[in-house]
């Protein structure tokens, strides 16, 4: 996904505290995706969010505490 975002001109800021996943999210600059491989992860977007809208996440309709970041 790191190559995708950069083939499409987005910042992409992985995160990781492990050495071996931060040595991987490195490897991402001696490859490209082809056009079909960029067609097939464009084409995952359906349009439909797998989850609650954020703005609905309140204490009262999630039930529990929402701890401040």
């Amino acid at each position: 996904m790191l190559r995708w975002h950069l083939q499409q001109g987005r910042s992409a800021i992985p995160k990781s505290v492990d050495a071996g996943r931060i040595a991987e999210n490195l490897d991402v600059f001696d490859f490209e995706l082809t056009g079909e491989q960029l067609t097939a992860i464009n084409g995952l977007d359906t349009g439909v969010r797998g989850g609650p809208e954020p703005a609905d996440i309140t204490v009262d309709t999630w039930g529990a505490e929402i701890p401040e970041a």
